[in-house]
């Protein structure tokens, strides 16, 4: 695997298993970002995401030891649209809710993600195609 997409998939698992294990530690913690304010009795929704979450780290950190482009590109793609499903409904959620700072920062950070996985995993197809790395002229 190149250098590059292995970096995003190690990157990605390790932000993806913290965020799983804040969810998990403190649930009401990441949604009170955004303005979010969940009683203890709405936990096990911070429960089921930090399940998501630590299911997504696994197949990120797994994923790099994979060879198989068709394998490999069927979790970039599993991951480019999660985080591009999750800026789409983050928008949705403005629609209702006041704009934040940390909210906005978030849908960025999530298109940027997809943007980079994308780019990361052509770059890999590439190189496991052809067999050479290209490099751009300088």
């Amino acid at each position: 695997m190149s250098g590059l997409l292995r970096i995003v998939l190690i990157v990605h698992g390790i932000i993806t298993l913290a965020a799983a294990v804040m969810l998990a530690v403190l649930p009401a913690a990441i949604p009170a970002t955004v303005g979010i304010e969940l009683d203890p009795e709405a936990y096990l929704l911070s429960y089921f995401l930090a399940a998501a979450e630590l299911a997504i780290a696994m197949l990120s950190l797994g994923a790099i030891r994979m060879t198989d482009p068709a394998a490999v590109g069927l979790i970039v793609a599993v991951f480019v649209v999660f985080h591009l499903s999750t800026a789409v409904l983050e928008l949705v959620y403005l629609a209702s809710a006041p704009v934040t700072g940390v909210l906005i920062a978030n849908i960025a950070v999530r298109v940027a993600a997809a943007a980079i996985f994308v780019i990361a995993w052509r770059r890999w197809r590439r190189l496991a195609t052809t067999g050479v790395e290209r490099h751009p002229a300088m």
